[in-house]
Formats: structure tokens, sequence, C-alpha cells
């Protein structure tokens, strides 16, 4: 019963801690620093010895300018424990009162102490960090060097010369430190793609690294210098030069082909068709693997098809047919029977033959998500037809099979899509409004997308007459009918010209243009979006696509640049924001907006 008494207790006096540290926590993050400092100072006397109570403590001191008390029980703490990263408190608060040589003289006992007690490093080189006294912190971890040869700070040292502007000291240290901690290569190659993109990125210093990287590969003929140069490379999308890298490495150590699978990969998210076709043709040509064979050879066909007009469909039909008489139709070549039932049917329209592919794949022994893969091309294909309940029904299968996963997540989004086509506006509109918040981004943004289009033009005409119409425009889009899509959509301009369906349907008109890589018709769509729904909610998309199309298909810098300004500023919410800010960054050949 004693015992009872005593974990009751215990168990008390810890929920009633933990309640104080948050409610001190919360007077803090509001700026109540009085209330903050009286919760924080009894938690410090329960618990002397915790740093965080500590200097919260001393900051809630200072912020309320009380620094002869936060020098006293600073004082207090380091003769106590005399570690250096009290000194450094110490310095900061002088240095809080504008008494820079008090501060200096402490900073400079702190790194003293680095000097007897080189483990001091850890504590005295992370509290100049955290206080952003960059040139202190270097210095602390080069003295420990100095002490302690064994000691390795490189990588922190690194961090601080590209935090200081010192970007060739960065890089050459931290590339030396790939070289002889190859361990830790991934651990740096993450750091330097912060400096190389996002919020540092800078033409300046990607040129750097090229240099450095090119000068290495070129002095020492280790192949650790050609995989390094590779992801340079990938991290730049520069795929067909990683290639040139990953070649050289192959010829010297050919038992793997694992990287250059992986490039090919790359260049396909990025819809580099061109890099990514020679790479799987080189594939093809360097392994007998068969399940490598049949992946390569199914994402080559799947790009021929991407591409191809009217008249290379009798060639891709007998490739398709010539590669299934090869491999056999077995579960392991699934991906070239599902890819060319989807050519039956969505390009050749013959729907009835492309589902007899497909029934006869689930016929075999396949696992769960070749299951899954299998029921989603067979619903595509039945809603191509049209016969929407029937895909509903295994787009749920799916949706029932792999609860959670990405699979499950997109066959749900397209039942959504299938209620929205048929015109039940209210069912695919819960759907939308769920999925908006999936795991997959690409399904959350698609989603939100839908869901704003519903919603939006329901309150602008509870009738739904115009996006009933839209609807079917999107359907036949999804037939891949662009000729009929594009009199469908003409056709809503013309009868609902001025509604809230005018810019969205000016969007969609622009899209289907550039897939025809008509950009003349695509940026008078755009065009019509800017200068008449400057308010609406594409205005950041017809800006953006318009710049894409100035700078990657009509190569008109001085076009595109302005576009891109005006979504940074203007639409910082848009999910286009990031691609635009960099984009325009790499245009003005600087990282300063």
């Amino acid at each position: 019963m004693k015992n009872l008494f005593i974990y009751i207790f215990l168990l008390w006096s810890g929920l009633m801690f933990s309640q104080n540290e948050q409610l001190a926590n919360n007077y803090y993050d509001k700026g109540d620093f009085e209330k903050a400092k009286m919760i924080y100072e009894d938690l410090l006397r329960g618990s002397p010895s915790n740093t965080q109570y500590f200097l919260r403590t001393i900051d809630c001191y200072q912020q309320l300018q009380q620094f002869d008390i936060a020098e006293k029980t600073i004082l207090e703490r380091y003769n106590r424990y005399k570690q250096g990263v009290f000194l450094v408190e110490l310095g900061y608060n002088y240095q809080l009162q504008k008494n820079e040589s008090k501060a200096k003289s402490y900073y400079e006992q702190a790194i003293e102490k680095i000097k007897t007690n080189p483990n001091d490093v850890y504590g005295v080189g992370n509290a100049f960090e955290k206080k952003v006294l960059l040139e202190y912190a270097l210095k602390s971890y080069q003295t420990a060097m100095q002490v302690q040869p064994n000691y390795n700070f490189n990588f922190q040292i690194g961090m601080l010369y590209g935090q200081l502007g010192k970007t060739d000291l960065m890089i050459d240290l931290l590339l030396t430190e790939s070289y002889n901690n190859q361990q830790n290569a991934n651990l740096i190659q993450m750091q330097l793609s912060r400096f190389m993109n996002g919020e540092t990125d800078n033409t300046a210093f990607k040129d750097a690294m090229r240099k450095a990287l090119i000068l290495r590969t070129q002095k020492d003929q280790d192949v650790f210098w050609n995989h390094y140069l590779s992801w340079f490379y990938v991290q730049q999308k520069e795929f067909g030069k990683a290639f040139i890298q990953e070649k050289a490495i192959y010829k010297r150590e050919p038992e793997s082909l694992i990287s250059i699978v992986n490039l090919s990969q790359f260049a396909l998210n990025e819809d580099d068709t061109e890099t990514a076709s020679e790479i799987l043709n080189f594939i093809l040509q360097n392994t007998k693997d068969v399940d490598l064979l049949i992946k390569s050879n199914a994402s080559l066909i799947q790009i021929k098809i991407d591409k191809a007009q009217e008249k290379e469909y009798p060639a891709i039909t007998n490739e398709l047919q010539q590669l299934l008489v090869t491999y056999e139709v077995t579960p392991f070549t699934l991906s070239l029977q599902l890819i060319q039932a989807h050519f039956l049917a969505f390009n050749l329209k013959k729907t009835e033959e492309a589902k007899t592919v497909v029934k006869k794949a689930l016929t075999l022994n396949l696992n769960a998500y070749q299951q899954a893969d299998a029921k989603m091309e067979l619903a595509d294909i039945l809603l191509l037809e049209e016969k929407y309940n029937q895909a509903l029904i295994y787009y749920s299968q799916i949706q029932l099979d792999l609860k959670n996963d990405v699979m499950s997540h997109e066959a749900s989004l397209k039942a959504a899509k299938t209620s929205y086509y048929k015109g039940d506006f209210e069912w695919a509109l819960k759907q939308f409004k769920e999925l908006k918040s999936a795991n997959t981004q690409l399904i959350a943004n698609d989603a939100l997308e839908y869901f704003l289009l519903i919603n939006d033009n329901t309150a602008a005409d509870s009738t739904q007459t115009a996006l009933k119409e839209f609807a079917k425009g999107d359907f036949l889009l999804y037939q891949n009918k662009k000729p009929e899509a594009i009199t469908q959509f003409q056709n809503i301009l013309k009868n609902f010209k001025g509604q809230e369906i005018e810019a969205v349907t000016l969007l969609r008109l622009g899209k289907i243009y550039e897939s025809q890589k008509d950009f003349a018709s695509a940026l008078s769509q755009y065009q019509q979006i800017i200068d008449n729904h400057s308010d609406g909610i594409y205005v950041d998309e017809a800006l953006f696509f318009s710049a894409e199309i100035y700078n990657d298909e009509l190569k008109d810098v001085e076009k595109a640049k302005p576009l891109y300004e005006k979504v940074i500023f203007n639409h910082q919410d848009s999910i286009y924001f990031v691609d635009a800010r960099k984009k325009y960054r790499e245009l003005r050949g600087d990282k300063n907006l």
C-alpha cells in the first residue's frame, strides 16, 4: 500500500511538472515573460540541473532587462559547473547591454576554456551558433581541432563558412571531408543541396560547385568524384551530363546498373524523355536481367506512345505484340500488358480488346498491388466507355484492398472524378474535400482544384448548368478527344460569357493548345485571364504557364521575367510560387529578390 501511495504521488508530481512547463512555454511564446519567468524559476528549483529551464529563465530576465539578476544567476551556474558555455552566456548578457568590450572578453575566455578542456567545444560552439555569433563559433571548432587533432569538426566549420558567405572555403572543405569520411557524404550532399536550391539558391554557388567537382574529377581518377559530379548534375536536372558520368563509372565498375536505372527514372519524372530514352537504350544493351529488360522496354514504349502521331500507331501495335511474345504473358510482364490495354482503349478506341487483355491479366497469379494496377486500368477503360457505375465498383475495390495506401488515394481521386464526369457534383464535392488533405501532394492539389471548381461554380449558379457543360468538356479530354473538347469549351465561352466558369474554361483551353504546341493560342487564353480575371483564383496559373511558354518554348527571357515576378510578389500562396521564384532567380542570375 505504501508503494502504491509513493507511485501515485510521483505520477501526480510528474503530471503537475509537465503542466507547469507547458504553461511556462505558452506564456513565453506569447511574450508574457514576467509570468513565464516565475514558473521557470519554480521549475528550475525543482530540477536545478535542467539546462533548458536555466536558459529559458535567463532569457526571461534578459527580455525583462533584468541583466544584473541574469548575470548573478549565470555566475552561480558557472562557479558550480565551470563549463565554458556559461562564459558565452555571460558575454551575451553584456552584448545585450551594448557593452561590447566585456562581451568580447567573456567570449575569448570561453574559447580559452576549450584549450584546457577540449570537450567544452560542444557546448561553447553550439551556444555561439544559436546566438548567431558565427565567427566565434568558427574559432571554437578550429581551436578544438588544434588542441585535439583527432577531433573532427570539418562539417560544422564548412557550414559556418557557408553562412559567413565564404562559399569557396565551404565547398573545398566539405568536398574534402566527403572524400576522407565517405560515410558522411550523403549528409554533406544534403546540406550542399540547401545552398544550391530553395532559399539559398544562387548561380554563383552552383558554378563554384561545378568547377570544384570537375577539377577534382580531372586531378583525381578516383571514381568517387564521378559519383559526386553525377549527383551534382542530377540536382541541377542536367540528366544528360549525369549520364556521361554514370557511363564513365560503369566502364570501371560494370557490376551494377542500379545508378543508371535510377537516373533514367529521374529523367522520366522530370519529363526529359530524350535523355531517358538514351539511358534506357543503354540499359537494354548492357543487361541480361529479364526484369530490367521488361521494365526498360515498358518505359521506352510508353515514351513512344505519349509522343506518337496516329500514323505511328500500327508500328507501336506490332512492337507491343512482339514484346509480349518475347517475354510472354506472365505476372512479370504486367506493365507491358497494361500499356497494351491502355493503348488499345485510349488510342485505337478498341475498348473490348483492351478489356480482354486486362481480364486475362487478372487471371494470373498477381500480388495485391499488381491486382490493384490491373483493376485500375479496367476501371479507367470502363469509365472511357461511360460505364460509370462499373468503373466505381473497381475503384472502390482498390480503396478497400489497399486502405491508406497511395494507390488507394489515387483510386479515391478517380472515383471522385467519375462522379464529377457524370454530373453527381454533390457526392464528388464531398470526396474532393476529403482528398484535399491527402499525404500525396499531387493528389491533394488535384482534389483542391476540383473542389474549388465545383464549389465556386455552384455558388455562382445553383442550377449548375455551366458546370455540367464544363464537366462534359473535361470528360472529352479524358477520352482523348481533344478537337471535341476544344469545341465544347469554346461553346461554354460563347454561352456563359462573363460568368464564373469563364476563367477556368480559358485555362483548360490554354492547356490543350499547349499540348498541341499551339503556343500563340495558349498565350491568348492565358492573357484573357490576366486581363479580365485578375482578381480570380486562376490568374497565378495563367501568369506562370505564360512565363513557362516564353522561357522554355519561345526562349523569350525578357517576356518571361515579369510574369514570374508577378507570381512571386502578388501570389505568395500559389503552388507555383517556389518554381516561379527559382526560375526568376536563374533568369536574373542572382539570389536576391
